[in-house]
């Protein structure tokens, strides 16, 4: 099942901000998750409502996965995902 996948206004300012081929690479990662559910996806203790992120090399995607779709919140270098 293919998931919908909405990108937040800030995760979309992050993304401009990253070098495109890097970025390129992470809207790539993205997509193939929310095809097929592969990826290096682990959820976040401690945070509610339960949020997860996509590592993708040295950049961290955190999202929402709401069943059917997925809500992209950030998308940082790892030095700065969890601040």
């Amino acid at each position: 099942m293919i998931k919908r996948v909405v990108v937040s206004t800030q995760a979309q300012a992050d993304l401009a901000a990253i070098d495109r081929p890097v970025a390129l690479r992470i809207a790539a990662a993205i997509h193939r998750f929310a095809t097929t559910g592969a990826g290096n996806v682990q959820g976040l203790r401690g945070i509610h409502p339960p949020e997860f992120r996509l590592r993708v090399g040295d950049w961290r995607v955190r999202f929402y996965d709401h069943g059917d779709w997925i809500d992209i919140l950030r998308v940082r270098n790892r030095r700065d995902a969890y601040r």
